[in-house]
């Protein structure tokens, strides 16, 4: 890459990278989305840290763009307080732990590669951490967020100006498991989701009594039930496509 265009792909990085955050924010709030928040309570940890190691070395520029990226993941991290799945205690503290040595490892080492791979060790904790979940429920998660920052990880590597692995790692990481994220929760959209034995809840336009007549009645087995079941069955499956048409707002 040259040097006259590497700022501009780290520019284009940036801005992709910030943009990226917004939708899910968006979804968040809206509650279509909720964060792992022992995840994004890590993203938070190393982005912090990350922009003070830059303020201590002297950035300017480029301070923003990682302050930016600190106070969004935060921004997530504090939203996760009270709409995150949930929270397991003893997990996410082994979670904390693990991802807590591979900071340290980046606090406390004087290479630059062994430094640029604790880091990558502690965002991958995190990133482990919410696989389940996304894998489980993929639309509790904003899609497009883990596509821009897959590409911004692409043009973060475009702006590294020469062939310096140290440099290189840490893009390229984060292009391939941000893409990777973006691949499981696309894939795990498409795949059909099992048949429960449980009927489901009348729409609102149903009224719960309704809905009482006709499981008793399906429970009955008489003709009128067999009916009666399947106009609500319909109204119900067309109410759950609706439901997961409005969940479902393009991440």
């Amino acid at each position: 890459m040259t040097v006259g265009a590497a700022p501009l792909f780290g520019a284009l990085a940036a801005v992709v990278g910030v943009v990226g955050m917004v939708p899910y924010i968006r979804d968040t709030l809206r509650g279509s989305t909720r964060p792992q928040f022992v995840t994004w309570l890590i993203w938070t940890v190393l982005a912090v840290v990350v922009c003070a190691s830059q303020a201590a070395d002297g950035a300017s520029w480029s301070l923003l763009v990682a302050g930016a990226h600190a106070a969004l993941n935060g921004a997530v991290a504090v939203l996760a307080l009270r709409r995150s799945v949930g929270f397991a205690a003893r997990q996410d503290a082994v979670v904390i732990v693990l991802a807590g040595f591979g900071l340290i490892g980046w606090l406390v080492s004087g290479e630059p590669i062994v430094a640029t791979l604790c880091v990558i060790a502690a965002d991958l904790v995190g990133l482990a951490a919410m696989t389940p979940k996304a894998y489980r429920q993929p639309w509790s998660e904003t899609l497009s967020t883990y596509v821009f920052a897959s590409v911004g990880g692409v043009l973060a590597a475009a702006s590294v100006a020469s062939i310096d692995l140290s440099l290189l790692a840490y893009p390229v990481y984060y292009s391939i498991a941000n893409g990777a994220m973006a691949a499981l929760i696309a894939h795990s959209r498409r795949v059909p989701m099992p048949a429960v034995g449980v009927a489901p809840l009348p729409p609102s336009g149903l009224g719960r009594g309704d809905g009482e007549r006709a499981r008793s009645t399906r429970a009955a087995g008489s003709p009128a039930a067999v009916s009666s079941g399947r106009q609500a069955g319909r109204r119900g499956d067309g109410w759950t496509s609706a439901s997961r048409r409005e969940s479902s707002w393009p991440g």
